[in-house]
C-alpha cells in the first residue's frame, strides 16, 4: 500500500461521513414535516456504507489474489427509508393534517437519536482528517529526508 492509497482511503471516509451528516441534517430539518409532496409524513433516511471496490472483474480477481488485506476506502452504499421505526401519532385536533379522530401522524425522526448519530459521524470525520494529516506529515518528512 502506498502513501497515496492512505490519502484516498481517508478522503473517501471524510466524503462518506460528510454525506451522512447531510442526511442527518435533512432528518432533523424534517422532524415536524407532516405532509410531503405525496401527502404523507416525512420518513427518516438512513445511510449505509460499503467497502469501495475496483470496477472491473479482472481487477477484483487480481486484488483478491495479491492483496487480501488492503483496503480501498469506503463509499455510500445506499440511502434508505427507515421502515422499522414507527411514526408518531399525536393528538392535535387543531392541526390541518389531523385525521377524523384528531390525531396527526408525525415523522419517525427522534432528534436525540439524530444528534447522537451526528456526533458519531462528526467524530468519524475528525478521525479520518487526523489520519489524513498524519499520512501527509509522514510523506512530507520522507521528502525532507530524501532532499537532505
Amino acid at each position: 500500500m502506498s502513501i497515496f492509497s492512505s490519502f484516498d482511503i481517508n478522503a473517501s471516509g471524510m466524503t462518506a461521513e460528510r454525506f451522512r451528516m447531510d442526511i442527518i441534517a435533512q432528518n432533523i430539518a424534517n422532524a415536524n414535516t407532516t405532509r410531503t409532496e405525496d401527502g404523507t409524513p416525512y420518513v427518516r433516511k438512513v445511510v449505509t456504507f460499503a467497502e469501495k471496490e475496483s470496477q472491473t472483474p479482472f481487477t477484483k480477481i487480481l486484488r483478491k489474489a495479491t492483496d487480501r488485506y488492503s483496503g480501498k476506502g469506503v463509499k455510500v452504499d445506499s440511502v434508505t427509508d427507515d421502515t422499522w421505526t414507527q411514526q408518531n401519532m399525536v393528538y392535535d385536533p387543531s392541526h390541518p393534517d389531523a385525521d377524523e379522530n384528531g390525531y396527526v401522524l408525525y415523522p419517525n425522526v427522534n432528534t436525540v437519536t439524530e444528534m447522537t448519530n451526528l456526533i458519531d459521524s462528526s467524530r468519524a470525520y475528525e478521525a479520518n482528517a487526523t489520519a489524513f494529516n498524519a499520512s501527509k506529515a509522514i510523506a512530507t518528512r520522507g521528502l525532507e529526508i530524501a532532499n537532505a
